[in-house]
């Protein structure tokens, strides 16, 4: 078909998240790892809207959407860099998990520091 097969999305938004932790550090993957919080994928959600071809090059706009809880959201957009045509409009949820593998109900420390460093 020589296009994007259409699972290799999410992957593209896995690809925003670790590079909006590299932009924005203190809620990064390396942080987590730190403390032994984790942040698994609860949910995810895309509309294709163009597709990418071989070879096309993405460009992911990555935004964190506040919310209450111990939970991450993002919102994703997808962009063909060629012509700017926009590809994808995405979402997900990733929420936080104590270092017993338990549901967080209260947000981890740093989570609520880098939200009030950040402004949220």
């Amino acid at each position: 078909m020589r296009r994007v097969w259409h699972g290799n999305y999410v992957k593209y938004m896995e690809d925003g998240r670790e590079s909006f932790g590299r932009h924005y550090p203190g809620c990064d993957y390396t942080v987590m790892m730190e403390t032994g919080i984790t942040a698994p994928v609860y949910e995810v959600k895309y509309r294709c809207l163009a597709p990418l071809e071989m070879n096309d090059v993405a460009v992911i706009h990555t935004t964190y959407v506040p919310r209450r809880g111990a939970r991450l959201d993002y919102r994703y957009q997808i962009f063909r860099e060629r012509d700017g045509a926009l590809c994808l409009e995405g979402s997900t949820i990733q929420l936080f998990i104590d270092q017993n593998g338990e549901q967080m109900l209260e947000e981890p420390f740093f989570f609520a520091d880098w939200k009030k460093k950040m402004g949220f």
